[in-house]
């Protein structure tokens, strides 16, 4: 079977196992956020915390509460890192230095995991377990629940409750993310991903030196790394690393792990706004951008040039040849359009272009199908001001599920989209400016810049990948790249929360002669321009100076 066919295949073979998922997963999220019952251990849990789940929540309200969690979880996190070496089952392991304990936590904490430390080499199963794996089902949870409530500001009329944050992070993890964890974790196990709580053993000699490895509650931590699209991996090498990935079965059933939720919240949107097509339009929309960007990774990396590439088969540098370079690829562009950040290849060694796409697919806003939670609220934003915009080609009130979209409305969606843009642009125009920065840097010229820029999107985007020729473990990136992290998490949920308060509030406009049919294929294809228009051309003088100058070379 020839790398292309068998790239095809397994993209077939991926997304036809998303579209038997899509309408069960996504009609049992429906449910799960909507039920007025709470579960016995839910009930405990409120208890433990002193939370009220029947209380409606107006949306500065749900914002203290997300801000109120995250801050809590920053500070533990920071504080187990910092304690390390006097902890049980650290495996010996220093305390984690003050910047990189930061960065760490702010990048768990805002569903980032951004790393800048060797995971098997400096965290030991207390921080992983008790760290790491916790945060990655709560800042999961979180997401989920920023987009509950703007879809709650859409589905309800003339009140300002939004529902309540507690009732909904708590159903998050328990009634979603850890049963399909568990599920998902058995079958990786089976699969041959290590579970254990194994010490450091020495395994033979390597390059001259004793070769080093130690094992570690590997499934349970990858099965929500990819589900909650976290990324953040138990090894250094991430998802390249037999330990964490080992065949190309579970190298597919890792994609489709990141894809699972945030393609099935879709549905969920459509259940809850009492329009299903609604869904489907904008499940369209993020489908032919993920799509399209799957197609020219393919296309940029087995158009290979030259002799040596031609006899390889296509650009296999960087690859794991049992993943091949259509797995390769699918893998990339699914974690660069999501909030992910997990590798199983490494994006440095793509082409040029190649790593363009992954650059882009992040600028985008990760929102095809993106992040758990913050794909669909980035895509509402962005539906949002699509509707604007063809409001004002024909002359009329925009309207969007029969909420006007006025001044205020607009004033919100335009902030939410020039945060990250300015924190990418501005951060790695400092970086670029200043002489310590850039000794951080493997490569020179318009790879070495492509370097910094990929670190800083995928800082302020929440994804946590990374060109890896960069060495971030510095005191400038580790605070830097950590207030990006904080920042392009948290002021965006602002915006979204106001917008969803503002929705909330309003009398619903019934349709008219005039209004624009927001569920069918023709708004599906203006809200792909307005997401390609306006956020990709952007960064397009940022992209010029870096992955296209190679690239074009």
């Amino acid at each position: 079977m020839s790398p292309v066919l068998s790239g095809v295949l397994q993209l077939l073979a991926l997304v036809a196992a998303l579209a038997l998922a899509h309408i069960p997963l996504g009609t049992y999220l429906a449910r799960v956020y909507s039920s007025p019952r709470h579960l016995r251990v839910e009930k405990w849990i409120y208890k433990g915390i002193g939370a009220d789940p029947d209380t409606g929540m107006r949306w500065p309200a749900y914002l203290r509460g997300v801000l109120a969690f995250s801050l809590a979880g920053v500070l533990f996190l920071y504080l187990l890192q910092r304690l390390q070496g006097v902890l049980p089952g650290s495996l010996g392991f220093a305390s984690i230095d003050p910047d990189q304990a930061f960065n760490t936590a702010a990048s768990f904490v805002s569903n980032t995991n951004w790393q800048s430390y060797y995971g098997e080499q400096a965290m030991g199963h207390v921080v992983q377990t008790a760290g790491l794996a916790v945060q990655n089902f709560v800042s999961a949870a979180v997401g989920i629940a920023v987009a509950v409530a703007l879809v709650r500001g859409f589905a309800r009329s003339r009140t300002g409750e939004l529902g309540n944050f507690w009732s909904d992070l708590v159903r998050g993890v328990v009634r979603v993310l850890v049963p399909l964890a568990v599920v998902g974790a058995v079958i990786l196990v089976a699969c041959g991903v290590v579970q254990n709580f194994s010490g450091i053993h020495e395994v033979g000699q390597f390059m001259g030196g004793p070769q080093q490895w130690n094992g570690g509650a590997v499934a349970s931590q990858e099965v929500i790394k990819e589900l909650g699209t976290n990324g953040g991996g138990y090894f250094n090498a991430n998802s390249a690393h037999p330990f964490e990935n080992p065949t190309p079965f579970t190298n597919l059933f890792e994609i489709f792990l990141i894809l699972l939720i945030p393609v099935s919240l879709t549905r969920t949107f459509g259940v809850m706004t009492g329009s299903v097509r609604q869904g489907y339009a904008i499940l369209g929309a993020m489908a032919a951008i993920w799509v399209s960007f799957v197609a020219l990774m393919m296309w940029t990396e087995f158009a290979h040039h030259g002799p040596a590439l031609q006899a390889a088969g296509g650009a296999t540098e960087g690859k794991e040849l049992r993943f091949g370079i259509g797995g390769s690829s699918i893998f990339a562009v699914s974690t660069t359009l999501t909030s992910t950040g997990a590798v199983d290849s490494f994006h440095s060694s793509y082409t040029g272009l190649g790593g363009g796409i992954t650059m882009l697919g992040m600028m985008l806003g990760e929102i095809a199908p993106g992040g758990v939670g913050s794909g669909l609220y980035g895509m509402l934003v962005m539906a949002v001001v699509a509707v604007f915009v063809a409001g004002l080609m024909v002359g009329r009130t925009p309207e969007y599920l029969g909420r006007k979209i006025g001044t205020r409305e607009i004033k919100y969606a335009a902030c939410y989209i020039l945060i990250t843009p300015a924190l990418v642009l501005v951060l790695t125009a400092a970086a670029m400016a200043l002489p310590t920065p850039g000794d951080s840097m493997t490569n020179g010229g318009a790879h070495g810049f492509s370097e910094i820029l990929y670190a800083y999107t995928s800082a302020a985007n929440n994804n946590g990948s990374a060109f890896a020729g960069l060495n971030a473990d510095t005191q400038w990136f580790n605070t830097t790249l950590g207030l990006a992290m904080l920042l392009g998490r948290f002021l965006p949920m602002v915006f979204v929360l106001a917008l969803a308060g503002s929705l909330a509030g309003q009398q619903p406009v019934p349709a008219g002669a005039g209004t624009l049919r927001t569920e069918k294929p023709l708004f599906s294809g203006l809200l792909v321009g307005a997401v390609l228009i306006i956020t990709g051309l952007t960064y397009f003088p940022a992209l010029a100076l870096g992955p296209l100058a190679e690239g074009l070379a």
